[in-house]
């Protein structure tokens, strides 16, 4: 049973109101204890406290829990238990492909501003629509939300599109109150010698020491054929490697390490010419945040929740509702 929560005097954020209910059902529904609903959503237990309490002001909170139109709690909860995920956020938006990447942009903003609480040290997509998205709506953090945001992979590229990378990882950091570590490389070289020379530069070795202390990953998924802002820097795989990825399986990426549909690593020449994290030390990351949605990316993103390559999943409803049947 559920109803639409009544007698707010001042009306929460779309966000928020998603906090709430979800904190609210862990608590009085499935009887999750406050510590752990804290330890679970990355709270501390007194917010968990404050969150239950606003649940009873606004109505929410009465003999059952009552969902806030255009909170999808029940949904989330079928895609965490289906896929073992920690967290799945599901967007009430549809539409275009630009439509969408605004819409998942403002829930990812609303997530990283409740569940960044300081100390985080974050890995960064350097090329993702979805990601400049968030950081274009998210709000400065009143003191940091964490203390380091390193790029997952090679920044540089394209002159034409390098502010846009650049931009990612600056104004991120700047936002979250962290400092910021680029790559000094391409994400893409022309063959492993190349490769294996800036990984032993002692500036790229810093940043690979880096890449084994993060506690958290903020990634785009990506999908066959690469996304135009992807294409445009010049670290894409060429149309020829495309199609070997292809014929070998490949549904999606994230950070260029290539997956089949079960989420499986399917190898190729491409692994020995990509200057990022490797795709062992990405999925060792504790709290690993996929953003992504649309029509086209469904495989990709059911792979990569299959493969463990995230354990916390932002999407659109049209992608959950995929997901799930």
């Amino acid at each position: 049973m559920t109803a639409s929560p009544g007698g707010m005097t001042r009306a929460p954020t779309d966000g928020q109101l998603r906090l709430i209910t979800k904190v609210a059902r862990m608590y009085h529904e499935r009887g999750v204890r406050q510590v752990d609903i804290a330890d679970t959503l990355h709270l501390s237990q007194a917010r968990v406290s404050r969150l239950l309490k606003r649940a009873a002001e606004l109505g929410i909170v009465r003999t059952v829990v009552a969902v806030a139109p255009g909170v999808h709690t029940q949904i989330e909860e079928a895609l965490e238990e289906t896929y073992g995920l920690a967290e799945a956020v599901v967007v009430d938006v549809e539409g275009t492909d630009e439509e969408i990447i605004a819409g998942l942009g403002s829930a990812g903003a609303t997530y990283l501003e409740t569940t960044l609480t300081g100390g985080e040290r974050i890995g960064i997509s350097s090329w993702s629509q979805t990601l400049l998205a968030v950081v274009d709506r998210m709000r400065p953090f009143r003191v940091p939300g964490a203390e380091s945001v390193i790029q997952l992979m090679g920044g540089i590229g394209n002159s034409s599109v390098q502010t846009q990378g650049n931009r990612l990882l600056t104004e991120f950091a700047r936002l979250v109150g962290a400092t910021a570590t680029f790559v000094p490389a391409p994400a893409l070289v022309g063959n492993r010698t190349m490769r294996e020379n800036l990984l032993n530069d002692p500036a790229m070795e810093s940043v690979a020491k880096e890449w084994k202390r993060l506690t958290m990953a903020l990634a785009g998924i990506g999908s066959l054929p690469p996304s135009p802002l992807l294409r445009a820097s010049g670290n894409a795989a060429d149309f020829a490697e495309q199609d070997r990825l292809h014929a070998a399986g490949a549904v999606g990426d994230i950070c260029q390490r290539f997956f089949d549909s079960a989420g499986n690593l399917v190898p190729s020449d491409l692994d020995d010419r990509v200057v990022g994290i490797d795709a062992d030390t990405l999925r060792e990351i504790p709290r690993r945040i996929g953003i992504a949605g649309g029509q086209s990316k469904h495989t990709a993103i059911q792979a990569a929740v299959v493969g463990g390559w995230v354990n916390v999943l932002i999407t659109d409803t049209g992608t959950a509702a995929a997901l799930l049947q």
